[in-house]
This record gives C-alpha cells, sequence and structure tokens, in this order.
C-alpha cells in the first residue's frame, strides 16, 4: 500500500481522471475504468472520492482556482494595462500547455456537474472572466465582455491542434496569440502608433 501523503495521492488521481476524460469523454468513463487506469481498487478510490462527479468537480476546481490565482499575481506585477493583458495570456496558456487534458475536460465537460459544484465552479469561471474583462478596459480595448470570450476561445481550443513539444514553443505560442488579440482589440490605434 503507498504511503505516500493522502494530498499527493488525491492529485495523481485527479490527473488520471483527467486523462481518461479527455481520452474516453466523461460520461463513457466508468469508476472501474478509473480504478484500472490509476492501479486503485475501487474501495481505495472511494477512500478519495464519493463519486465521479466529484472528480470532475475536483478537477474543475483546482484548474480554475489555480489559474485564477496565477493570473491575479501575475497581471498585478505589471503596471502598464496593455502588458496586464499580456501577461494574463502568457499566463493562461503556460497553465494550460502544461495540462491539456484538463483544458480539454474544462472545455468539454463544462455542464456535466450539478448543484453546488455547478455553482461553484461556475463562479470561479466568472471571476476569470470579469479579471479579463477588466483588463481589456483598463487597456481601451473595445467591448469587453466580447472582446474577453472572443481571447478565451482562441485560447482554450489549441488542445485540438497545438503540440507542447512541437515547433512552436508555449511562449511564442503566447507572444503570438498576444500580438493577434490586442492588435485586433486596439484596432485602428494600435495601426496609427505603428506606422507613425
Amino acid at each position: 500500500m503507498s504511503t505516500a501523503p493522502f494530498d499527493e495521492r488525491l492529485a495523481d488521481l485527479l490527473r488520471v481522471a483527467a486523462t481518461v476524460f479527455a481520452r474516453k469523454g466523461y460520461h463513457a468513463t466508468t469508476m472501474r475504468d478509473l480504478a484500472r487506469e490509476s492501479g486503485m481498487s475501487l474501495a481505495g478510490m472511494y477512500h478519495y472520492v464519493s463519486s465521479k462527479e466529484q472528480l470532475l468537480y475536483l478537477i474543475q476546481r483546482r484548474c480554475f482556482g489555480a489559474v485564477l490565482e496565477g493570473a491575479t499575481k501575475v497581471v498585478a506585477e505589471e503596471s502598464d494595462p496593455v502588458e496586464r493583458v499580456r501577461a494574463f495570456i502568457h499566463h493562461h496558456l503556460t497553465f494550460f500547455t502544461a495540462n491539456m487534458n484538463e483544458m480539454k475536460v474544462l472545455s468539454h465537460e463544462a455542464d456535466s456537474l450539478s448543484g453546488d459544484r455547478a455553482e461553484e465552479i461556475l463562479a470561479l469561471k466568472r471571476r476569470y472572466a470579469t479579471l479579463l474583462q477588466g483588463l481589456i478596459v483598463d487597456a481601451e480595448g473595445h467591448h469587453p465582455h466580447v472582446a474577453a470570450y472572443a481571447l478565451f476561445g482562441m485560447m482554450n481550443w489549441i488542445y485540438t491542434w497545438y503540440r507542447p513539444n512541437g515547433p512552436v514553443a508555449p511562449s511564442e505560442l503566447a507572444d503570438v496569440m498576444g500580438q493577434l488579440f490586442l492588435d485586433g482589440i486596439r484596432g485602428e490605434t494600435a495601426r496609427t502608433t505603428a506606422t507613425s
């Protein structure tokens, strides 16, 4: 029997569950699948979680909590409004290129939670989106709600095509996406400044 601390074993289980959910889909995955993939017995898994939905909830809470905390920290380190948006983009992409399975699960299983769990995750997502919208307003971006969700759309679907070990490093990906987005939200002002 493993002597690893409870939190470490739970973190391992969450990583395995994210991998299986990303590959098979949440609804098609059984607890037996997760037990087999994790090398734990069913009884052993139930020592850490009470259900498959709790696993999904913990994956989402852990990821949204970590990415929100990290983004809040990195944007506070920048004084220039545009650089704050750029820092947000870099942090988001760096975090999720290191957690591609979790990114796919968060994108595909957004509506798979119920009750209080769903409400808690929705509140975290809203805080994260509100943070970005405020950064866009400060950077003199237009339509902050539309711009924020357009940016999330651009960033959150990279798991369908991006390979972290491919020719484009995560930092370069963030640079490119940041430039594309910032030129877009600043529109004519950015083009005029660049050519003057």
